[in-house]
This record gives structure tokens, sequence and C-alpha cells, in this order.
């Protein structure tokens, strides 16, 4: 199923049945309840609200970021539990969406696949594309959860790789930074322990996948930048801050057509939690 889908298929698919399960991630990594405020005020009919923090990361660990960063992914058999209790299941369309470029939307998109659910999507353009297009916004909140099964795992397509592999084979994969330039260069580091990237890393702002409109690039653009970065999809690895806005580099490439790629989930407040592991910086 291609990663995205516009407002007006999403229009159309609602009278599918079942209809297409919405998912709102909308969020802020500075305010962690912006999003769920957000979603009260105003959210596609009949979408949940998947919290960043709460559903879609499992709970720090003891040690902090040091060991899975900011937002640690949860396992796979909790995640199918809540994707369960949303109403989930093989052969659904999921959609998800957000307010700030699809950065939260894709996380949730890669978070479905990894746990083996093929039919779901980011709405393109998010909630300024659906009320562009007609789409009305409500209030009310969602229908209550019923009471279901956990969805049903499959092994698992999305892949990851963790900071072991990368420092005992460095070069051996391509890191790809989804961070904005300045993180990157090291000049400023506003949420993370040191400021910097990882050595040999290549830099891939996120919102440079988008277009003026708020919407992705053609295929043929997205292929473009992507395929400059010289080496097969399957050989990159994607991070950023925290492991959230990776994830739409990791769309990109999708839409693309550029499959493959793998996402470091810890990535930089991992990373440079620990004091002995290298870090670059331009000077």
């Amino acid at each position: 199923m291609h990663p995205l889908i516009t407002a007006a298929d999403l229009r159309q698919r609602l009278g599918d049945s079942p209809a297409p399960l919405l998912l709102d991630c909308s969020a802020d990594l500075l305010d962690p309840e912006a999003g769920a405020r957000a979603h009260a005020a105003g959210h596609l009919p009949g979408a949940w609200h998947a919290h960043l923090d709460h559903d879609l990361s499992g709970p720090k660990s003891a040690r902090g970021s040091i060991d899975g960063g900011r937002h640690p992914l949860p396992s796979r058999e909790v995640f199918a539990e809540r994707a369960g209790r949303w109403g989930v299941r093989p052969g659904r369309l999921v959609v998800t969406y957000d307010a700030q470029g699809g950065c939260y939307a894709a996380r949730a998109w890669w978070m479905l696949r990894w746990i083996g659910h093929a039919e779901v999507a980011v709405l393109d353009g998010g909630i300024a594309a659906w009320q562009a297009d007609g789409g009305v916004l409500e209030s009310a909140p969602p229908a209550p959860a019923q009471a279901a099964p956990p969805y049903p795992l499959t092994p698992a397509t999305m892949p990851t790789v963790q900071a072991s592999e990368l420092l005992a084979a460095p070069g051996a994969r391509l890191v790809v930074d989804a961070r904005a330039g300045e993180r990157f260069r090291g000049e400023i580091e506003p949420l993370d322990a040191q400021a910097g990237h990882i050595p040999g890393a290549r830099h891939r702002f996120f919102k440079d996948n988008l277009g003026p409109d708020g919407r992705f690039l053609p295929r043929e653009g997205l292929h473009q930048r992507f395929a400059s970065l010289g080496v097969d999809a399957m050989r990159v690895v994607h991070q950023c801050g925290s492991g959230v806005t990776a994830c739409h580099n990791l769309l990109a490439m999708e839409a693309a057509g550029l499959c493959g790629s793998a996402l470091y989930p810890g990535s930089w407040s991992e990373w440079s939690a620990d004091p002995t592991r290298p870090v670059a910086r331009w000077t």
C-alpha cells in the first residue's frame, strides 16, 4: 500500500465497511499535553488521539536517555495491545495524521508497519489538507473503546538498528540524521545531553520532504533527494533526536520507492547521553 493518502481519497474511503480507523497523532516535543488539547478542540470525525509519550513510546529506562532515548519504543507486544484497543485489525485501513507536517503521524505509521499491519497510510498535508478539501472537524470524543484482543503480530518488516551495531562496524551503514541543520552541526542542542551528530552521518532535514503547501514532494523529487545518498536503501539507518522525525524520512523514502531502510530508535538522545560514544561537530 502507498504510505500516503490524499484528503479526497480518504473522504471517499470513509464510506467503506469497515470505515478507516483514524489516529490523530498531533504532538509537541516541548509540551507533552499539547496534542491531547488540540485533539479535544477539533479532530477528524471519529479519530482517536495517539499520544506520543503514552501510546507511541514506551517507559524510559531507569538510566533515562542512556538506554532507549527520550522516546523509547515499547515492545511490539505492548503496542499490539494498544492497536487492538483502537480497533486495528488485519485488512482495516488505518490513516494517521497530525498538524505538524506528518512527523508524528509518520511515527505511528512506522510502528503499525513494525507490528505487521500493512494497511496504513499518512494523510498527506494533515488537518490543513483535510479542511482545504471541505472536511470538517469535530470535538466530540470517539466512542468508548471496546474490549478487543491485541493485534495479531507477524514478523517485523521494519528493521531497527541499535547503537552497539553502529559502534561495532562504523561506516558499514549510512546514518541519516533528520534533525534541523543547526542541531546536526552542533551549533545548539535544546533537548539532549551534547551537541553534535554521530560521526559519518549525513544530514537530511525531515521538513525538506515537504512542499510549500505542507504536502510531501512528488515521488520523483523524493526519489532524487534520497537516491543522491549514493547507497542502497537497505544500507541506510535513519535517526533524529529521539526516533520520531526519523520516521518522516523513512516514510518519504518508501513513498519514493526506496524501501528497506532501518530506524535507530534511540537516536541522538540515546547516543549523546553516553559520554563514551564519539561525537562529531562542524567547525
